[in-house]
């Protein structure tokens, strides 16, 4: 059994390899992602691990705890944005482990615990998450940790004071990275659905769930000191772009190529809730993801970003249904409903392998050329038919796998190509400047009235602060670099063109992104100089 286990965690941690780290550099770096690394950059180059600061402002108001993290990667190898994105990648792989924990404790078998792992880390949210470094990967990690060890102390028969104890610091962590953003959308729904079915008893355990609860307040609360001490507020946890009630109805497709599945395990609860053989494992894990759901929605604030935390008990759902295809495949007892139902889960991303052929010639063929096309081509459509034989012929374990084969040849081969498609190829940005002898030791500055992208300020890779052009320059200012969205002589006030002499340094255009550029990401470099009497 312990060797099972053992193998069951090496072929997790290969998916998740695949799902996470390769190709981690592909997409650019977008505007949460820059936040952090500026916050990370100005820790480890200014030591103010105490207060840290974005641009030079203050930003304890944020969870410290992924910048943290990332300052010391910085201090390790300094702007190494594929350190940095394996660091979410490890955090997002851990998540996992903790996942396939609990759901191999919560149906006290190996086998639904390895497909639910394998559906949580090849989901499409799940695996863009990896790919990010915007703290999400770390608070999963840390609330699926505590999720698995107070659901073991919560049903054990004898109090496990370790498991409280653990499951505390872990809640703390958690609220470190993320606030409380995930104890609304994944420690809540967990707790309501738990208490609902197991209706567990904590006579005997007060005291640990006190301890535990002590413990998360005291690891969590480094936050709100630090916040105190920079005179900031903590901010709100979850974002206030009002969305209708309806928003995430598609909630299904940022589960990928299962979205069929999760659809079928959804909604087959019907029937499904009769036949399985974890009926209450089975019903904790839908009303779950129901909790979930409807908390989100009653939430007037809503973001595809918290989409993650509903694909943790969707994941559930999936691997009840996989599971009890498997079992009824082994026994000989698919009904007719289910081999339709599964030939149909089986058959679309059958259809999808087959027309990447296609989507190669029309989307990259010039860039492949002809010998990594027909390659690419030949396994996407051997792979597509080892899928669509599985649903044929009613083999879930051959469907399955092609799945995961799947999703390991697009993280492989297309992804980099995926990604070229939407980068910007004519991307000329501000980061040339750190490479310029000239302006390496000179302080950059933008107008204090015009607003500045954080992107800006990352590929600079320098704070750029804000210049207050309403009164003469003073001469101890002088040389130094102006940032602006408009050229020098038409942002400077007649008092600055009369003292300053300006020299263009450059014109770049930082937009990562193919199409128009948004203000903000165009910007002019200006050498300011005194001028000569």
């Amino acid at each position: 059994m312990q060797k099972r286990y053992g193998v069951h965690v090496i072929f997790i941690l290969t998916v998740c390899f695949f799902a996470f780290f390769i190709n981690n550099d592909a997409v650019r770096v977008n505007g949460p992602e820059a936040r952090n690394l500026v916050t990370a950059r100005e820790i480890a180059e200014y030591r103010n691990w105490t207060a840290p600061t974005l641009n030079g402002e203050p930003r304890a108001q944020k969870p410290p705890l992924p910048a943290w993290i990332a300052a010391l990667a910085e201090r390790v190898s300094p702007d190494n944005l594929v350190l940095q994105r394996a660091i979410a990648g490890t955090m997002a792989m851990i998540a996992v482990i903790f996942f396939y924990m609990f759901a191999m404790t919560l149906a006290r078998g190996k086998l639904f615990g390895l497909l639910s792992a394998l559906v949580l880390a090849t989901c499409f949210s799940m695996v863009m998450m990896g790919r990010t470094i915007d703290g999400y990967s770390h608070a999963h990690a840390f609330m699926l940790g505590a999720i698995f060890f107070f659901f073991r102390a919560a049903i054990a028969n004898r109090t496990r004071w370790w498991n409280f104890l653990s499951a505390g610091a872990l809640l703390g962590a958690a609220f470190l990275s993320r606030g409380l953003e995930l104890f609304y959308t994944l420690f809540l729904p967990f707790i309501l659905s738990f208490t609902i079915l197991y209706r567990p008893r904590f006579r005997h355990k007060i005291w640990p769930a006190a301890l535990m609860t002590l413990v998360a307040i005291a690891v969590g609360g480094a936050w709100v000191l630090l916040a105190r001490q920079s005179g900031k507020n903590i901010e709100p946890f979850m974002v206030f772009n009002t969305r209708p009630w309806y928003y995430y109805w598609r909630f299904f497709t940022e589960s990928g190529i299962w979205s069929l599945f999760l659809l079928t395990g959804l909604f087959g609860w019907c029937w499904m809730r009769r036949r399985v053989t974890l009926k209450k494992e089975y019903n904790f894990s839908v009303l779950w993801l129901l909790l979930a759901l409807l908390l989100l929605t009653l939430f007037p604030g809503k973001s595809t970003r918290y989409l993650p935390s509903v694909l943790v008990p969707a994941a559930l759902v999936i691997g009840h249904y996989v599971t009890d295809i498997f079992n009824r495949a082994r026994d000989g007892q698919l009904t007719p409903v289910d081999k339709i139902i599964f030939r149909l889960n089986a058959f679309l991303p059958a259809a999808l392998g087959l027309g990447v052929p296609v989507a190669l010639h029309v989307m990259f063929y010039p860039r492949l050329g002809l010998f990594l096309y027909l390659l690419f081509s030949i396994l996407f459509l051997l792979v597509s038919l080892s899928i669509f034989a599985g649903g044929l012929k009613l083999k879930p374990l051959k469907m399955f796998s092609g799945m995961m084969v799947m999703m390991i040849l697009v993280e492989t081969f297309l992804l980099s190509h995926l990604a070229g498609t939407f980068n910007n190829p004519d991307r000329n940005t501000i980061r040339a400047t750190r490479h310029m002898e000239h302006l390496q030791h000179l302080t950059f500055y933008h107008p204090a009235g015009e607003a500045l992208r954080v992107e800006l300020i990352y590929e600079a890779g320098r704070r750029v602060l804000p210049l207050d052009l309403g009164s003469p320059p003073s001469p101890d200012l002088l040389p130094a670099v102006l940032v602006s969205s408009l050229p020098a002589d038409q942002v400077l006030p007649d008092a600055w063109l009369e003292r300053v002499a300006t020299r263009q340094v450059g014109h770049y255009d930082n937009n990562p992104f193919r199409g128009r550029s948004p203000v903000g990401l165009l910007c002019h470099v200006t050498l300011l100089e005194q001028r000569e009497k």
